[in-house]
């Protein structure tokens, strides 16, 4: 088969993925200059190939691209969000399938952001680079840091990456309580949480938790999900951290609340913009109770190589004829 790799991270293991898939296969990978054009436009290279190709795998894809991809059988997104695709411009005879692998980095990420507030990371780095010891030994009346074991960390969603949130900070001690879509859904024998409810006990979620974490997918139902009074009701002893979408957090309510500290500080991975614009269009940067990473919790070594697994697996079973796993549901 005909497969084109257009994805700058999965391409550093196309090796593995031409390992995986077997022989036999070509493989096109999409060039710097494509990747450096416009995230909304596509190059005539691009277009052309596509006409000959019969598995896409990447993250973006124009409509003018999926219109000339007359052979194509299978769209691989490269990740797990699929906005990017247009996949009311596939035919029908089009699969579209997407890979995850992700939860327990971005769990591992969400851990570090709860050490880091709850041991005042940020204020103590800053203080020391400017040769200031900020400490209890030379600031007797200086609050003392906390330890995770009894706090209450809220988490919104509980799909892969909060199912794994709940595993490690449970782990740790913490009492763990989130909302779901599906509140009945079994949880893995290994994750104990205090509760699972259902949206409707979000507000409930919120007033008592000292960290909040926010895992849920994006959708027209989730935009803005916390807004002024979401914000109000977690209160100033409260932490917000975001690893799901920018547009789920209203973003001048967060910004409003954080500087009014109205809320206690924020770790946020996902951001309203995507580069090469800044991340947002108020000055986050300069609020000293908050970390921002740029949408990287996910990206280890570990999450590409078994993504780049899972989707030469759905090339043997294309190939195969056999079902495909993680297929999107078209409608």
């Amino acid at each position: 088969m005909k497969i084109m790799l257009d994805h700058p991270i999965l391409a550093r293991f196309a090796p593995l993925l031409r390992k995986e898939a077997g022989d036999g296969h070509e493989w096109l990978l999409a060039t710097k200059s494509d990747r450096d054009s416009d995230r909304d436009s596509d190059t005539a290279r691009t277009r052309a190939e596509i006409a000959e190709v019969e598995v896409f795998i990447g993250a973006r894809m124009s409509e003018a691209v999926a219109a000339a991809a007359t052979k194509l059988r299978l769209v691989q997104v490269a990740g797990a969000g699929y906005d990017g695709i247009p996949i009311h411009a596939l035919p029908d005879t089009v699969a579209v399938a997407n890979t995850f692998h992700h939860g327990k980095s971005i769990a591992e990420h969400v851990l570090m952001c709860t050490l880091m507030l709850s041991r005042q990371v940020m204020a103590t780095d800053r203080a020391l680079r400017t040769g200031r010891w900020d400490n209890v030994a030379v600031q007797p009346d200086r609050p003392l840091a906390e330890t995770l074991s009894g706090k209450r960390i809220g988490i919104i969603g509980l799909g892969e990456i909060g199912t794994e949130v709940a595993r490690l900070c449970g782990a740790l001690g913490m009492r763990v309580r989130a909302v779901r879509r599906n509140p009945a859904t079994p949880l893995p024998a290994d994750v104990h949480v205090d509760w699972v409810r259902g949206a409707d006990d979000l507000p409930m979620l919120l007033a008592d938790a000292d960290f909040v974490v926010v895992t849920t997918p994006l959708t027209p139902g989730t935009t803005g999900l916390i807004g002024p009074a979401e914000l109000a009701a977690m209160g100033p002893g409260t932490a917000l951290i975001n690893v799901a979408r920018g547009p789920v957090v209203a973003e001048d309510a967060l910004y409003e609340a954080l500087r009014e500290r109205r809320i206690r500080a924020a770790a946020l991975d996902v951001w309203w913009a995507a580069p090469p614009a800044p991340p947002s269009r108020l000055p986050f940067g300069e609020l000293d109770n908050v970390i921002m990473t740029p949408h990287n919790s996910g990206h280890t070594r570990e999450t590409f190589e078994e993504r780049a697994r899972e989707i030469a697996a759905n090339i043997v079973r294309l190939e195969r004829g056999e079902p495909l796993t993680n297929l999107l549901t078209r409608r």
